[in-house]
């Protein structure tokens, strides 16, 4: 990492000799501009070629001053209907592409096409059966797969459930653990998982009077403990800067807010640990583009449903998202 990048806490005085914090969608921006000044050129499964970085990592505030904030970038439109879509079908466990095609949301339709499942050695899967993607490994961790079609109610751990359950009764345990990276089924997916591993943790902001107890060894006078705090750490073993990473710090920036919805517990912190950090060759003009433009506030989000509840059984409506004022987008085109 090079001394030009900047985390989103660097602070830097403007005109007015007043110190202010950078924006955070610097962070991605600053990444994407190291990656293309002192990546690596590879070679890649699409056969595209990458300019690539390894272990990298942005970090993302969830809430302002106690408002739920989306981290959705600015410097681009996201196309976030997609986002919402695509995290309500993980949850749901579905992994066949056609649901979400019908809805308009078409980014797995190359992965399910008769040709690219044929090209996988799957000529007995139908159109659109993904195999045991995200969604599958999320809710029946560890069932056996037979196509898109199977009901797998009650088969396999659904981690997603665990989490919820654990969030609620012991927020301080260290297991609170989401893989979507199951060994034995890799080949019976279209595509390993590229988010792979996520973990939750809870913090309870500590008041000066708590600090002060705490280091007299004492319980503070009247002290209520405050509302727990939900963060989420996520790592992903291949990035596609242009495309894909946009896509996925909103999908678990609002997975995170979902979580907390349902514990009753408030919006942290989303911190993405990169494997593979990747641009490419292809998007690179339209990235150079992207990088001339200034950052906009994020839009806040708010959950059309009372707090407490399922993660299950939720709408598209149930997400407003306020504010989002982004720059045009940027086509860009996806490598299969």
């Amino acid at each position: 990492m090079t001394a030009a990048r900047s985390d989103s806490a660097t602070c830097i005085p403007p005109a007015s000799g007043v110190a202010t914090s950078r924006h955070e969608e610097h962070q991605y921006l600053d990444l994407v501009r190291e990656i293309l000044d002192h990546g690596e050129l590879r070679r890649d499964r699409t056969g595209t070629g990458t300019y690539s970085l390894f272990a990298e990592r942005l970090k993302f505030s969830l809430n302002r001053d106690g408002t739920p904030i989306l981290p959705l970038l600015t410097t681009k439109r996201v196309f976030h209907r997609a986002v919402i879509a695509e995290l309500l079908w993980f949850i749901e466990g579905s992994t066949s592409s056609l649901p979400l095609s019908a809805a308009g949301v078409k980014i797995w339709d190359g992965n399910g096409s008769r040709e690219f499942l044929d090209g996988l050695g799957l000529t007995h899967r139908a159109v659109g059966d993904l195999g045991p993607v995200y969604g599958f490994q999320w809710r029946h961790f560890g069932a056996e797969y037979v196509d898109a079609g199977t009901d797998y109610a009650g088969q396999g751990v659904d981690q997603l459930a665990d989490i919820i359950h654990k969030l609620r009764t012991n927020p301080y345990d260290r297991r609170l653990v989401l893989t979507a990276w199951n060994p034995s089924d890799l080949k019976k997916m279209v595509l390993p998982p590229c988010h792979m591993f996520a973990q939750f943790y809870v913090s309870f902001p500590r008041s000066r009077d708590s600090r002060a107890a705490a280091a007299a060894d004492e319980p503070p006078e009247g002290d209520t403990k405050p509302k727990g705090h939900l963060h989420c750490q996520l790592y992903q073993r291949s990035c596609d800067m242009g495309l894909g990473v946009p896509f996925n710090i909103a999908s678990y920036a609002l997975l995170t807010h979902m979580v907390a919805h349902v514990c009753d517990l408030v919006p942290g912190s989303l911190t993405h640990v990169m494997g593979d950090a990747h641009v490419y060759l292809d998007h690179v003009e339209a990235l150079e583009t992207q990088l001339d433009r200034e950052p906009r506030e994020f839009p806040e989000l708010e959950i059309a449903r009372d707090k407490g509840g399922s993660i299950d059984g939720w709408k598209v409506e149930d997400f407003v998202i306020k504010g989002y004022n982004p720059h045009k987008s940027i086509p860009m085109k996806m490598s299969v």
